[in-house]
């Protein structure tokens, strides 16, 4: 059995491990409601399917043309003009989480200027083409393209206030010196892959696409299934409007307390989806609900512990502190316009 088929088969085996366990769950935690929340999560798969399968295969389609190996083409050049690109192509690529690492830290050690690498590294996050996808399927296409203006919004506010301590030593020289740098550094590509918008002709890059298919496909099934059932939970459990005294429009820490109690327990992006959705059925504000959803992505404490053991105690906190204050002003605005 080659690489690929085994690959295939733990992904088959990993769905249905966690389709048994839930079941299970159900059935004896409760069963009354188990058929009811296992149609619920069929149905709510089936209606986000039109829009989430066409942003799968652009998402596998990026990652096998080659177009990712291309990124830091984007980082060179004029300051402000890179980190308005790198915002730009952050908020589009499939590139987030713990995997952008060896990217940012060989962009770092190479000598790219952290105001760019930053911008890039706050934006990334939040949205890809295979999320925007689910977005407009789950919460619509007004909060899907807020969420990308947002991305990008965060981007350049995180590249344009680096770009302010330029000058500093810990700025200009970002990373730690350890052991942990050095390995990530080594996972880099070390030569740039062709970019060609026909894949299909070449078999390493039809194998790099079903690879990426899969893993994608598998991510979002193994988050959206909880997600959904944790929705259909919330909205058996809870009252219409049991949320509106705290996270609602009327109430003045909605925006601040979505950021800065709902983001360390974000646990993925695909995943938060259904919930805000939920959360937002019980009286969430819109701007509550898009700041949770933009702070959670970069202030999640998954992603703040993979950062701060490559980064400087200040630069660590600097990210930290444009994360945040982002995700605020992202919340306000979105409420202001929604």
């Amino acid at each position: 059995m080659n690489g690929n088929s085994a690959a295939a088969n733990r992904s088959k085996i990993g769905l249905i491990v966690l389709a048994v366990a839930l079941a299970t769950t159900a059935i004896i935690v409760w069963p009354t409601q188990a058929w009811i929340m296992a149609r619920f999560i069929a149905l709510s798969l089936l209606s986000v399917a039109p829009v989430v399968v066409p942003g799968i295969f652009l998402t596998a389609w990026v990652m096998a043309s080659g177009a990712d190996a291309h990124i830091a083409r984007a980082f060179e050049g004029r300051l402000f003009p890179t980190v308005i690109v790198a915002s730009a192509i952050g908020a589009i690529t499939p590139v987030c989480g713990i995997t952008i690492l060896p990217l940012m830290a060989g962009l770092l050690a190479a000598g790219i200027p952290l105001a760019p690498v930053m911008a890039f590294w706050l934006a990334s996050p939040i949205t890809d083409p295979a999320m925007l996808a689910t977005t407009v399927a789950t919460l619509g296409v007004s909060f899907a393209v807020g969420k990308t203006l947002a991305a990008f919004g965060l981007g350049l506010w995180g590249g344009f206030i680096t770009s302010v301590f330029s000058s500093s030593p810990w700025v200009t020289t970002p990373l730690r010196n350890n052991k942990l740098v050095g390995s990530i550094q080594q996972c880099q590509i070390s030569e740039q892959t062709p970019f060609t918008a026909r894949i299909w002709s070449d078999a390493s890059r039809r194998a790099s696409f079903k690879r990426n298919f899969i893993a994608t496909t598998r991510l979002i099934l193994i988050c959206l299934i909880p997600a959904f059932a944790a929705e259909h939970a919330l909205n058996a459990v809870l009252p219409a409007k049991a949320l509106s005294a705290f996270v609602g429009e009327d109430v003045w820490w909605a925006i601040p307390f979505a950021v800065f109690v709902g983001a360390p327990a974000y646990l993925d992006g695909y995943a938060a989806l259904p919930l805000t959705r939920g959360l937002m059925e019980h009286g969430m504000s819109s701007g509550a609900a898009m700041a949770f959803l933009v702070s959670g992505g970069v202030v999640s404490i998954w992603g703040a512990l993979a950062i701060l053991p490559i980064l400087k105690l200040k630069t660590f906190f600097l990210y930290l502190a444009l994360a945040v204050s982002g995700s605020l002003i992202a919340g306000y605005v979105f409420d202001l316009v929604s």
